[in-house]
């Protein structure tokens, strides 16, 4: 059964840094692409950072160049969403995804606040 599970969130204050972690298990990682995605309150969800099977990095919006960066440990299965001089606007559920054979799955997310 194929399991994402994010971890790491919670509220920091602006300039702060977190790293998100997406624990996978159910598939084996090495041979897959993994995507991280936010959805702030009100909005749709969107892309941030994408990391192949081979470490290739895709960017999405402008709001991730020099600020955000992804990882992957293929031996402890889980990929890293290193977010730094974070700002309100970061505020956001943070999800990471799998698209395996046509299929999208995703974890539960978890919440990123960014508040003084």
């Amino acid at each position: 059964q194929v399991q994402l599970v994010e971890s790491g969130g919670g509220l920091v204050q602006p300039g702060g840094s977190l790293r998100l972690s997406c624990a996978v298990s159910g598939f084996t990682l090495d041979h897959h692409a993994i995507g991280w995605f936010r959805q702030a309150p009100g909005k749709e969800r969107e892309g941030i950072l994408c990391v192949s099977s081979s470490g290739g990095i895709t960017n999405y919006p402008d709001f991730v160049k020099g600020r955000f960066t992804i990882s992957r440990d293929n031996a402890k299965k889980t990929v890293y969403l290193q977010m730094n001089s974070l700002n309100p606007e970061d505020t956001a559920m943070y999800y990471c995804n799998l698209r395996l054979n046509g299929v999208d799955y995703w974890g539960k997310g978890t919440l990123v606040t960014v508040s003084s």
